[in-house]
């Protein structure tokens, strides 16, 4: 098929082109993201490839609609940036890639936390200029902390199982429970108990109406005083101006993101010689207790690979089938 692919980068190109010498593919790479203005330049390609923070609003989908386009091929696990009602309307089919490596974000939560705890970036610093000091490097042993999980896919689980191998109590949230982690001995509680019991919360649930602002001013004053929170998942389940209220506060004593709520237009991009206008986000980077990774969970090079050979087989098995084991039905 003909696939336009959006938002790439270098190592996107890369992997693309060596896994569709198995596909034979036509694609062709936009280094910019697709939105409405790009939709009129896609229409004209049978599918679309597209990321986490592409435009695919209803007027978006509805210009392809207009034209040739009648596959989305997401790059990612999330298809929170659809329209879903839209898409239904218009016909075209969404296929996403579900697991790539849950393994890789999984782990990027412990190198958060880790960093976060022993302030090992500080340290490493210290010691380039020769500073030996330990004074504000104290961190606590991570074994025996009650560790709240929520969300229990894929990630979730191996997050689960990470942190008991730390030796950790680990608490469980789903509005569906996972058998995997029963047969591990994770316990699943109320999502309030969780909240009130952990020394550590991250999260593994989708971008969806019921999780958009997951951890707002009610949900952080049911927690401990100095929680962590780690968020590798969507930057929409925390509610951004109320986690900065509660580290100002103390109630949030450390704080890992991978995900920010406004991050379209911020991340996978260099600004390093432009002023970056979120005033928010800037003040966050001021705090010596956050640390904010740009969307880089995923980033191994198993995870790449697997990403283009799973979004060209989907497409391939839409060509062939006319569908695919990793469509995203569209709203009844």
């Amino acid at each position: 098929m003909q696939v336009a692919v959006f938002s790439t980068k270098s190592y996107d190109q890369d992997s693309f082109e060596a896994a569709n010498q198995d596909f034979g593919h036509e694609l062709t790479f936009f280094e910019v993201g697709l939105g409405p203005k790009m939709a009129r330049v896609a229409r004209d390609y049978e599918a679309i490839c597209a990321f986490v923070n592409d435009d695919l609003s209803a007027q978006t989908l509805e210009t392809l609609a207009e034209g040739k386009t009648r596959l989305i091929a997401m790059r990612c696990a999330g298809f929170n940036n659809v329209d879903l009602d839209a898409l239904k309307d218009t016909g075209l089919k969404l296929v996403r890639v579900p697991a790539y490596s849950p393994h890789a974000v999984a782990e990027h939560v412990l190198a958060l936390l880790l960093t976060l705890n022993r302030k090992t970036h500080r340290a490493y610093n210290r010691v380039r200029e020769g500073n030996f000091n330990l004074e504000g490097l104290l961190g606590f042993d991570i074994y025996g902390k009650t560790v709240g999980i929520v969300g229990t896919g894929k990630i979730g689980v191996i997050t689960a199982k990470l942190f008991q191998a730390f030796g950790c109590r680990v608490l469980a949230y789903d509005v569906q429970e996972n058998p995997e982690v029963l047969e591990a001995g994770i316990e699943y509680v109320k999502l309030g108990q969780l909240f009130r019991e952990s020394d550590i919360i991250s999260l593994h649930c989708p971008l969806v109406p019921a999780t958009q602002h997951l951890i707002d001013g009610t949900s952080l004053a049911q927690m401990k005083d100095g929680v962590c929170i780690i968020n590798t998942s969507r930057g929409g389940l925390i509610d951004t101006q109320a986690v900065y209220r509660a580290l100002k506060s103390g109630k949030v004593g450390l704080l890992g993101l991978d995900v920010y709520e406004e991050e379209a237009g911020l991340f996978f991009t260099d600004h390093s010689q432009r002023i970056i206008q979120d005033d928010l986000f800037m003040r966050l980077t001021t705090f010596p207790n956050v640390l904010i990774t740009g969307h880089q969970a995923f980033f191994t090079d198993n995870a790449i690979r697997n990403i283009a050979d799973t979004t060209l087989q989907n497409i391939r098995d839409f060509e062939e089938k006319g569908c695919s084991a990793n469509e995203v039905a569209a709203k009844a």
